[in-house]
């Protein structure tokens, strides 16, 4: 088994725009609206699909907001006018683009700038702020797991691993997230011998048993809302002296994994403490610069209020959150009305 070190930009198809597409602009002008919020994004095709879903827009242009898709391949100057860009392409070129753009623009809101957007594609670094944030109060604590990068040689992962005290079970990840299936591959591994069936860049993190159910914490500005997932099942000791190799694990975080329904034992079910929560988004907005994001939290079991930060993804997956349509649609006419404020008090 090997894992896939190089970090290649996700490749993106060129979206048509239909003539629908191309006069949305225009054609809105008819809807009676005393002001438009016009959204311009690049998205991928499969992106587009799972955000930009019917009921979406239906509600989002019953609030004057339209959707307009931005050709990758025209000079973002020519296109629009827009009031704020949304986008989720990782490429070089492209975040060097909107980068300009958005220095020459300031009047555009660009979700999120690229900038930004670095420190959540790389797994070391994302979690750095949840570090050093040292989160602790009355409603609990948050941490990050005890975690190990690997950056060359897998024969040395062994000993590296010892060096480090890491204790066994690890779950593996890609180092680099780059839009791709593969930079979210999941390994978990049971013993020493097979780590060195890794291949480098990559991260090791202990694992800690939560319960088989991990909080997904969706954040629009803010806006928080959190749903249960199932996740990895809990390993006990016997299992560990039992079972031996690296095992790879499915995408945990899809909406068929949704555990909101489920019939979990109280202590695993009940959700992070709201004000904690908060307070953590707070931080994170303002240290990372993001507004659109979610973070995965687990809680320790046995351990009510005991946390820990697994990942952070910028722009997820907004079709699996329940109310997803409303919740970005008030976010982007807040957006819209404070750019609006602003204007005035010039």
């Amino acid at each position: 088994m090997r894992l896939d070190g190089e970090i290649k930009e996700f490749e993106y198809e060129e979206e048509r725009e239909s003539g629908e597409e191309m006069n949305s602009v225009s054609n809105s002008i008819n809807l009676g609206f005393s002001q438009q919020v016009v959204v311009g994004y690049a998205l991928t095709t499969k992106k587009k699909q799972s955000f930009l879903q019917p009921k979406f827009e239906l509600i989002a242009r019953d609030k004057g907001i339209i959707f307009v898709p931005i050709d990758q391949h025209r000079p973002l100057a020519e296109q629009g006018p827009f009031d704020i860009v949304l986008h989720k392409l990782l490429s070089n070129e492209w975040s060097q683009l909107l980068e300009d753009y958005r220095l020459k623009h300031p009047d555009v809101m660009v979700l999120d700038p690229p900038y930004a957007i670095q420190c959540v594609r790389n797994r070391q670094s994302m979690l750095e702020d949840v570090a050093a944030l040292g989160l602790a109060d009355s409603y609990g604590r948050v941490c990050v797991p005890k975690q190990l990068v690997i950056e060359k040689d897998p024969t040395l992962i062994p000993a590296e691993v010892a060096k480090a005290g890491l204790k066994l079970p690890l779950v593996s990840k890609p180092l680099f997230v780059d839009g791709s299936a593969k930079s979210h591959e999941l390994f978990l591994a049971y013993d020493n011998v097979s780590l060195s069936n890794l291949e480098p860049p990559l991260i090791l993190q202990e694992f800690v048993n939560h319960g088989g159910v991990m909080f997904k914490v969706y954040v629009v500005g803010n806006a928080i809302k959190v749903v249960r997932r199932f996740s990895l099942p809990d390993v006990c000791k016997r299992e560990l002296s039992k079972y031996a190799g690296v095992f790879q694990f499915p995408r945990v975080s899809c909406a068929a994994a949704s555990a909101d329904e489920a019939d979990l034992e109280p202590g695993i079910a009940e959700l992070p403490p709201r004000p904690m929560l908060e307070r953590l988004v707070g931080e994170l907005r303002r240290r990372m610069g993001l507004q659109l994001f979610n973070i995965d939290i687990i809680r320790e079991h046995g351990k009510r209020d005991l946390f820990y930060v697994i990942d952070i993804n910028y722009f997820p997956g907004y079709g699996k959150m329940p109310g997803y349509e409303h919740i970005f649609t008030d976010f982007l006419v807040g957006l819209a009305d404070s750019k609006n404020q602003k204007q005035l008090e010039l």
